[in-house]
């Protein structure tokens, strides 16, 4: 496929695979539920400036990625699809940059369409385009400004300088989304392929240029936020940088190798393509379109390898670099009638899907997961069996239909999140459970939760930031340290005074998550009068206004 036919199939793709069911499947708590919540205060509030969750100080992130996430929910509505469709953008402009980049780097339309599709269908990136967080939109700024570097050291003239120009926009975009290692990627790439190249005067010339609409695209927002709140730079600077990057007690601690497998898994379901990608790409080392490349794929991703926090997502960056890598390499063993490596991959496809069918249908059989819920169930193997049958019509025909993987691995994540156990939906997506509840919510006076994800989830359903905090802090223990907090914070020794006081006011609504005995003993402590609604471990009490 070429010209506009591959663009439209790589449209339509996503179409069906990404936009279609963004609004299928609840918020996930706590990361979908935070970030919905947070766009909606800032539509709420007017205040585009500072980050609040729940009505709260939340300094974890600039303001840039949530910005984008108020945008959608401001022009698709406040639901599932408003809120999830700046996700579902960003990968969608990431194909399509890929694309381009590929036309400049290999100048054949074959292996532009074909890294196209490999970075559409990779697993991690499919999958994170209906999830509303903050990486995709990371992952498009960071890949656009090394993109816009390519651009900028193969081009002359006005072009050269509208590349280096859109290298400080997308570097801006990237530190108001994450912060500051969108500042470093670009740079950790530049300084030693212009140095090999021997083109480092060239860097010194044009990379202030870059600096230059960087600091021009930040600069408002950044003084704004310094005037509106003085000390977000203190705790966004040591808290979400220094500390995660070397502290021994970072958050989500792993060890160094730990993105090694976590790429390999990442790019299912081309993995088995991963030799021949790096085999080919080291026998081709001396042309400087795959030493950009390699430099793209490996400096962020030892770079990352040394920071002590990590997570599956942070190597999302990765993936893009990793496709124009594995294009070349696919097409390449088409050209050549060389079907091993497909064939091989397709094998391996076929190995996981049985692998995960045959547990399914053990779990099913030995302790079931899905409770009368045969829809679920049907869509789960449906999914799972699309992914076998697909693997096996590329091992049949592997230069015909070497692209089914792909088709495969869109059937499995367009449908398993319809296809999740009630026991998970009631417990991950308690948003749907809310919003049947949300009129009886809406009328409470005061509103009590022992758990952000569900706090986040109530307070987005209702449009209410004003969530007491039931003997629980995590990621807002910071902005409750601030003295107008104060009244946010309800501990278990004073939880019964509170709801004296509060339902002298009016109704109370509380939602809570009841996971362990901690949790009972909570739930234990509040009065026993108030209306019970429970589904999984979500439980909705109701209590009304008590009498004068």
């Amino acid at each position: 496929m070429t010209g506009r036919w591959a663009l439209s199939f790589l449209l339509l793709a996503f179409c069906l695979v990404v936009l279609l069911p963004l609004g299928t499947h609840g918020l996930w708590i706590p990361d979908e539920s935070r970030y919905a919540q947070i766009g909606q205060e800032m539509l709420l509030s007017g205040n585009w400036v500072s980050p609040h969750f729940m009505g709260l100080r939340y300094f974890e992130k600039p303001v840039g990625g949530y910005w984008l996430i108020a945008v959608g929910q401001a022009i698709f509505g406040e639901n599932l699809f408003g809120v999830r469709i700046a996700s579902a953008l960003s990968v969608g402009l990431s194909t399509l940059l890929i694309y381009a980049v590929a036309r400049r780097l290999w100048n054949d339309p074959r292996k532009s369409f074909t890294c196209a599709l490999i970075f559409l269908s990779f697993g991690l990136i499919a999958a994170q385009a209906g999830y509303a967080n903050l990486d995709p939109q990371f992952t498009l700024w960071v890949n656009l400004s090394i993109a816009a570097l390519w651009f900028a050291v193969t081009s002359v003239g006005r072009e050269r300088v509208a590349a280096w120009v859109l290298l400080g926009f997308a570097c801006a975009m990237g530190f108001m989304t994450k912060g500051f290692l969108a500042l470093l990627l670009p740079a950790l790439i530049a300084l030693p392929y212009m140095v090999w190249q021997k083109r480092f005067g060239e860097l010194l010339r044009y990379g202030p240029l870059a600096v230059l609409v960087a600091m021009l695209v930040c600069l408002p927002w950044t003084l704004a936020v310094q005037q509106r709140e003085p000390d977000f730079w203190s705790f966004f600077f040591w808290h979400e940088h220094i500390r995660r990057f070397t502290a021994d007690d970072a958050q989500h601690l792993q060890p160094w190798w730990f993105y090694l497998p976590v790429l390999v898994m990442a790019s299912l379901p081309w993995a088995a393509m991963l030799p021949t990608t790096f085999t080919q790409a080291w026998k081709s080392k001396s042309q400087p379109n795959t030493v950009f490349v390699l430099l793209w794929l490996l400096l962020p991703l030892a770079f990352l390898s040394l920071s002590r926090g990590k997570l599956p997502t942070y190597v999302m960056p990765c993936m893009l670099p990793l496709a124009l890598l594995m294009g070349p390499a696919l097409v390449d063993r088409l050209e050549r009638a060389s079907f091993r490596a497909l064939r091989l991959n397709g094998l391996l496809n076929i190995a996981l899907g049985v692998i995960v069918l045959a547990a399914l249908a053990y779990m099913q059989h030995s302790r079931p997961i899905y409770d009368n819920e045969p829809l679920h169930l049907s869509l789960a193997v449906i999914a799972v069996a699309g992914w076998i049958c697909a693997n096996i019509l590329q091992v049949l025909r592997p230069l015909t239909l070497w692209v089914m993987p792909a088709l495969g691995a869109w059937l499995f994540i367009a449908l398993i999140p319809m296809s999740l156990p009630n026991s998970t939906v009631f417990n991950k997506t308690p948003d749907g459970f809310i919003a049947r509840h949300a009129a009886a919510l809406s009328q409470s006076k005061r509103l009590l939760s022992n758990d952000l994800g569900a706090a986040s989830a109530l307070s987005w359903r209702i449009r209410r930031p004003d969530i007491a905090l039931y003997n629980t802090m995590g990621e807002v223990k910071y902005g409750l340290t601030y003295p107008d907090a104060a009244e946010r914070k309800v501990d278990l020794a004073g939880v019964q005074q509170w709801m004296t006081m509060a339902r002298s006011e009016g109704q109370v609504g509380v939602v809570l998550r009841v996971n362990s005995q901690d949790d009972q003993d909570e739930v234990e402590l509040l009065p026993k009068d108030g209306q019970r609604y429970e589904e999984g471990n979500i439980v909705i009490l109701i209590f009304a206004q008590s009498a004068s």
